[in-house]
């Protein structure tokens, strides 16, 4: 799919799509729960939760969309299948997910992997699941399986690594006979991620203590469905809305958004105004306009999914923008460092790439041209962000990335004002 998207300000309201990290818990947990559980959120066909709900399905949970949102019904834990497909597609957050929780149901299963997943890291939580008893092997370039039952006991993972490994084990190990204890060592990334595993745990009725850096799981008791639940708006995918507010021209009026949220991309709004945009909120609505574009130094350590929309912004910027510790960006989709300097520099940005970080020296205004998405949903919508500062247009190619997050997202984007023309 190539698109082009025309140059000009993006204005106007949008209402934040359903996070996906909040209903990727959700949905595992409502699939382990001991009663069905109705979800509330608006409609969403992103690929990574359909990879979800894909491997919830092949382990026996029977999960149908409702016109308000999903209603699960939980696997049978006495009827087990003795082997699962689990089709993971290029969702890294299912992977490492759902590895665990087959583990800790003993069901000897094919992860199907896709794209460049195969070959993003799993360690240590590989690791730590083969000293648990569980026997991993490569079946093919795609294809990892997983046999053995996780035995309960002590596992320890270092907190400067995905947080998804850590809850993946916390959704684990209260599946096990056992009582388990889980640690993880200081510094901690994305501590705001394992605070949303536990609220949703907390919501099932599993609140393990943490006493020193380890938590305690009791296991054995099934979570407790408490009915219904609804999904918090998405905070990374609406980062690209608010950004465009401090374009050019921009003004941007999102509504679907917590400022209680747990999601550590809410720190968009903290950012956006050290560089200068005008961000306020009216009850539940908020706004993003464009204000002075200053160049300042962002820290990528805890937030590395906003770095390359911050980019663009930065690119736009008066004076230099230094982005520090976002070494993982070169783990994800595509190699986000990479990625995002050349697409932007292909548009006529100056942006210097970094072993783990970027430097930005900002322009008036870009030229705009022709660019890749990497395969990449964050770099596409970024690309298609900057046409907001370009002289002419930018054309993407690739542009179907985004169906892994926001397939939405060139439909938004033109009810925004912004002149979308797709070629597939």
């Amino acid at each position: 799919m190539r698109v082009i998207a025309a140059p000009g300000a993006i204005k106007g309201e949008v209402w934040a799509i359903p996070s996906k990290s909040h209903l990727h818990r959700l949905l595992i947990c409502a699939a382990l729960a001991d009663r069905q559980t109705k979800i509330i959120c608006a409609h969403t066909a992103a690929e990574d939760i359909t990879a979800t709900i894909a491997c919830l399905s092949a382990l026996g949970a029977k999960i149908e969309r409702a016109p308000e949102g999903f209603a699960v019904t939980p696997i049978d834990r006495t009827r087990l299948p003795a082997h699962a497909i689990l089709p993971c597609g290029e969702s890294g957050s299912t992977l490492r997910f759902m590895l665990p929780v087959v583990a800790g149901l003993g069901v000897t299963g094919r992860f199907e992997l896709a794209g460049r997943l195969p070959q993003r890291p799993l360690a240590p939580l590989d690791e730590q699941l083969t000293l648990g008893g569980v026997q991993l092997s490569w079946e093919a370039p795609g294809a990892l399986r997983c046999e053995g039952k996780l035995d309960p006991g002590e596992y320890t993972l270092p907190g400067d690594i995905s947080s998804q490994y850590i809850t993946g084990l916390l959704l684990a190990l209260p599946l096990l006979g056992g009582e388990s204890g889980l640690s993880v060592t200081q510094p901690i990334e994305s501590e705001d991620y394992i605070a949303m595993t536990l609220q949703v745990m907390a919501a099932f009725g599993q609140n393990p203590p943490l006493t020193g850096g380890r938590y305690q799981i009791d296991s054995g008791a099934a979570l407790k469905s408490p009915g219904e639940l609804s999904a918090e708006g998405d905070w990374s995918n609406a980062a690209f809305w608010l950004c465009a507010g401090a374009m050019p021209s921009g003004d941007i009026t999102c509504r679907g958004l917590s400022a209680n949220s747990s999601q550590g991309d809410k720190e968009v709004l903290a950012i956006l105004e050290q560089m200068g945009a005008h961000v306020s909120w009216e009850g539940d609505t908020l706004r993003v306009r464009e204000g002075i574009r200053r160049g300042i130094v962002i820290d990528g350590r805890a937030t590395p999914d906003l770095i390359p929309v911050l980019c663009a912004v930065a690119a736009l910027a008066d004076g230099e923008t230094i982005v520090k510790n976002a070494a993982r960006l070169r783990l994800k989709e595509s190699d986000r460092i990479t990625a995002t300097a050349q697409t932007l520099n292909a548009l006529g940005a100056k942006v210097t790439e970094e072993e783990s970080g970027l430097r930005i020296q900002g322009v008036a205004e870009l030229r705009g041209g022709e660019v890749d998405s990497w395969g990449d949903h964050r770099i596409a919508m970024m690309a298609a962000i900057i046409s907001a500062g370009c002289a002419g247009p930018v054309a993407i190619t690739g542009g179907q990335a985004v169906r892994k997050s926001y397939p939405t997202f060139w439909e938004e984007l033109a009810a925004l004002g912004k002149q979308v023309s797709i070629h597939e």
